[in-house]
């Protein structure tokens, strides 16, 4: 086996009103929400699903599919605390995490420190192993007019 592995995730919710907005498991204030089948945490998902291609696992699709009411409403931050376990059970642990949130709209800054805090708890890590960058998409596609948002994450684990 391997004793470095790197995954990337990709997510992307549209934003509609009458639904919260969660982001690394924060609530942000604002007058939209992501629009999904659990609490639509697309920084959330975006990191599991680098945890599990990092670990040659499926996506978390597979793990949590929208079809299943089970996951109906789901904190994002369950999701992540069980990817935690399944690559610990094949001998990973995280290295570290680099993030970035694309969105238009609102401005990110004032919440990264708590959504990197959050992260951390969820996954059993330190908060200085996790990077969360913000940036707009410059007015550009369905992000720059303020109709989604979307998140990049990397993952490096490594063998115990």
């Amino acid at each position: 086996m391997q004793p470095f592995r790197i995954g990337f995730g990709y997510d992307l919710h549209r934003l509609v009103r009458g639904r919260r907005l969660v982001l690394g498991g924060v609530r942000i204030p604002y007058e939209k929400g992501l629009l999904g089948h659990s609490d639509a945490d697309c920084l959330s998902h975006a990191i599991a699903d680098a945890i599990l291609g990092a670990a040659g696992l499926r996506d978390i699709g597979h793990f949590f599919p929208n079809t299943d009411p089970a996951h109906k409403d789901m904190d994002s931050q369950e999701i992540l605390k069980r990817v935690q376990n399944e690559i610990a059970i094949l001998g990973y642990i995280i290295a570290n995490i680099d993030c970035t949130v694309i969105a238009e709209a609102p401005k990110l800054a004032d919440y990264q420190d708590l959504m990197k805090n959050k992260i951390a708890e969820s996954l059993q890590i330190q908060v200085s192993q996790i990077g969360i960058k913000a940036t707009t998409n410059e007015g550009v596609g369905a992000i720059g007019a303020e109709e989604a948002i979307a998140a990049y994450a990397v993952c490096l684990l490594v063998r115990v």
